[in-house]
């Protein structure tokens, strides 16, 4: 009985992200990443909880980091794809 439960868990957490932006989702997957680092972390030095905490809030600022390089790179892209095609009809 506790697989089901755990599965059926599993499917309405990833079911509730499906209309999340890139930005939120890579902000949530460093959240959930982090916590499960910290935690465990935490449980070999003594506090488990507090390795979550922690964890968290690194994996947070990880995914946020990364989202902004990722928009940084989507941008400069853009930039220059809209550069090449102004040069290139000039011609």
């Amino acid at each position: 009985m506790k697989p089901k439960v755990i599965l059926l868990t599993t499917c309405l957490a990833l079911a509730g992200c499906s209309g999340m932006t890139p930005g939120q989702q890579r902000a949530l997957s460093g959240t959930a990443i982090g916590t499960a680092g910290g935690a465990a972390i935490g449980a070999i030095a003594g506090n488990a909880g507090l390795g979550a905490g922690i964890g968290a809030a690194a994996g947070l600022a990880g995914g946020l980091i990364y989202n902004h390089v990722k928009q940084n790179e989507q941008s400069a892209y853009q930039q220059g794809y809209a550069a090449g095609r102004t040069s290139r009809s000039s011609q």
